[in-house]
């Protein structure tokens, strides 16, 4: 694709990026404020899903279309139609296509309105399977379901993949403060909330308000020593070997408690400098995807971060859906992760020795 001369490299991509989740993010915002019983369904695991989730893959697919024109449109993404086309779901899909609509009018850049067909087959852009070669969106509508239906902490997740490798992200978190997060409990009062962060590779990471401030460069700290360092990691315990990344924290002699916030709000919070590491280690048997990370990584790389699996390898987005990685994820500064490293690499030898019998 041509650029105009001085351009950075996918800034028109960019640009759309961040302007649909700005507007996801905003249709998110109503329905969080007034979440009422029918607006969450039960998918087969159990996951709350929620209207918002469906309505911003919606906005998500419109404006990407709308305003990124080059070549074939290909979204990776976690929702798709099938639950909306059956019997008894015709009050949720009635509910989306208004928000949706609503949403359009309000923000007034696009002057269309959606039928419920239009809604279904928007959703069904996201059945891309990804993979190495040609460009693919991937996107979480919502990331961290859980925390979005508690008042708690969430994101909209989007980052583009050319040949098998993220060159940009956009993370939206509507209940993140802009101030920094390195104390905060979910039911911490803060004052003004609702981060966008930013990053294209080569560029640097950028955040502003999510109504519109101009753009900071950001940048993870520069902390050297674990034992000033303090680390987030899942809200939900399910997501996370808890006693796993205790004993590493131990190993660390890292001295704070963990923060424990829902969603990619982590990798947002990890790139500003607000804690120094970012560890996920899911129980066995889960398959990370890759809409979980794609996003989050490239804000915490394009900050100065680094960003492996437990073995110290990058993350492999170019496996299709899921994330081919080794255990755990671990992000944090390029002086931590060495020791880092060597503390999860100990503490799964440890385990698997523990588990083995003599």
């Amino acid at each position: 694709m041509s650029r105009p001369a001085g351009n950075p490299p996918y800034a028109a991509e960019l640009g759309a990026a961040k302007k649909a989740v700005s507007l996801a993010a905003r249709l998110c915002q109503t329905v969080q404020q007034e979440i009422v019983q029918s607006d969450i369904q039960s998918k087969a695991d159990k996951t709350p899903v929620t209207v918002a989730d469906y309505g911003s893959q919606v906005l998500v697919s419109l404006v990407l279309n709308m305003e990124v024109t080059s070549g074939s449109f290909s979204m990776v993404a976690e929702e798709d139609s099938e639950d909306l086309r059956k019997d008894g779901a015709d009050e949720i899909l009635e509910r989306i296509t208004d928000l949706v609509n609503k949403t359009l009018a309000e923000d007034g850049s696009y002057n269309i309105l959606l039928s419920k067909e239009a809604i279904l087959s928007a959703i069904d852009t996201g059945k891309s399977e990804g993979g190495p070669s040609g460009r693919h969106w991937v996107l979480d509508p919502i990331d961290g379901t859980k925390g979005f239906v508690r008042g708690g902490q969430y994101a909209i997740a989007l980052a583009l993949l050319d040949e098998g490798k993220v060159v940009l992200g956009v993370l939206g978190c509507p209940n993140l403060p802009l101030t920094s997060i390195s104390n905060l409990s979910d039911s911490s009062s803060r004052d003004q909330t609702g981060a966008l962060f930013s990053a294209a590779i080569g560029c640097g990471a950028e955040e502003q308000s999510l109504d519109g401030s101009p753009p900071q460069k950001i940048s993870v700290c520069t902390i050297d020593n674990p034992v000033n360092a303090s680390f987030f990691e899942s809200y939900e315990g399910a997501h996370t070997m808890r006693d796993f990344t205790g004993s590493v924290a131990e190993k660390l002699g890292v001295q704070a408690p963990p923060v424990r916030i829902d969603s990619q709000a982590k990798y947002g919070a990890l790139a500003r400098g607000d804690g120094a590491i970012y560890w996920r280690f899911p129980h066995e048997g889960y398959r990370e995807t890759i809409w979980d990370h794609a996003a989050g990584s490239i804000v915490v790389t394009e900050a100065g971060g680094v960003v492996k699996d437990a073995s110290g390898n990058d993350l492999d987005f170019s496996k299709g859906r899921f994330l081919d990685r080794d255990t755990g994820i671990i992000a944090t500064n390029k002086q931590l992760m060495p020791s880092v490293l060597k503390s999860v690499q100990e503490a799964i030898k440890e385990k698997k020795q523990a588990s083995s019998p003599l």
